[in-house]
């Protein structure tokens, strides 16, 4: 399964308006680590399919969002919970990084 993709457009009804936590993976296509990143990002959707929604943000595309929550460099990953940012990385950490991040939350 894979993670979600967000927009500019519908970020706020499928983020913000969530009843469940929501992680966000800001990337690039161009980014060599948001590429290592994607396949373990597709994985934790599986694992945490019922207690996060886990989708990813192209902040080439969705530039308004991405300037909003002032990502500056990506992998950002934020997450969000009651309309609200949580909790916050930068960088790949691997995916223990990621699954930390999200046990904070969860």
């Amino acid at each position: 399964m894979s993670a979600v993709h967000f927009t500019d457009q519908d970020f706020e009804e499928k983020v913000l308006k969530s009843p469940i936590p929501v992680l966000v993976d800001f990337y690039a296509d161009w980014c060599s680590p948001c590429q290592q990143a994607g396949p373990i990002i597709d994985e934790l959707v599986e694992e945490y399919k019922d207690k996060m929604l886990i989708g990813k943000v192209n902040v080439d595309e969705s530039h308004n969002t991405s300037g909003k929550y002032g990502v500056m460099s990506i992998p950002t990953m934020v997450v969000f919970k009651d309309g609200k940012e949580v909790e916050r990385v930068s960088g790949f950490g691997g995916k223990d990084g990621v699954v930390k991040l999200i046990n904070k939350v969860i």
